[in-house]
């Protein structure tokens, strides 16, 4: 389990294609402090195992699901990722529970300064996840805990401050990019006890 406050941002040192899914190898150090092999990190908000870890990077294999349902299978080289490792228990929780199993990707609709540091971010959506969505809600968005600040017509608008955009890959990212969601946990189990299958 992870919440959403990232920890810091790696650089992908590479990203290669395989037969079946891909490995991408991603140079940081924060992360590493008590890492091996066989540990979670939360990378743009997908938990993946990391397969290899070295003084300043670590390797994870990526299956073709991960790279059909993230943002993934877009980053090359020099790319920015936003690492979170896993909540221990003794931690606090300062976001909101993150699995780290991505439901979709949004597209970066807008990205406007608002002035003193302050942002408004905008992401399309797809519409089968609007359900999950509340005015005030959590949201994970790159493996970022934030709060819905408005939602309409399939677009989910966040507030960011000053320390979050500069301590996660937002600065980097364009229109169009596709973003990870992950919506709440708690709201998809509600739905299933409601509506049983």
């Amino acid at each position: 389990m992870f919440t959403g406050i990232v920890e810091e941002v790696g650089r992908v040192r590479q990203s290669a294609p395989r037969a079946s899914g891909a490995r991408l190898v991603v140079e940081c150090g924060a992360v590493l402090s008590d890492a091996a092999p066989g540990v979670s990190i939360a990378v743009n908000g997908v938990c993946l195992t990391a397969v290899e870890v070295g003084p300043s990077h670590f390797a994870m294999d990526l299956a073709p699901e991960t790279l059909d349902r993230s943002n993934l299978g877009d980053v090359v080289p020099g790319s920015l990722v936003n690492l979170e490792r896993p909540l221990s228990l003794s931690g606090r929780l300062s976001g909101h529970i993150v699995q780290g199993h991505v439901d979709a990707t949004g597209e970066l609709a807008s990205l406007e300064a608002l002035g003193d540091g302050n942002w408004w971010l905008r992401v399309k959506v797809p519409a089968d996840l609007d359900r999950y969505m509340i005015h005030k809600g959590s949201v994970t968005l790159d493996g970022i805990s934030l709060t819905i600040a408005a939602l309409a017509n399939n677009i989910l608008s966040v507030a960011i401050i000053p320390h979050t955009y500069a301590a996660t890959n937002l600065c980097t990212r364009r229109l169009g990019d596709r973003i990870n969601v992950e919506v709440d946990l708690i709201a998809k189990y509600i739905e299933k006890l409601l509506h049983p299958a």
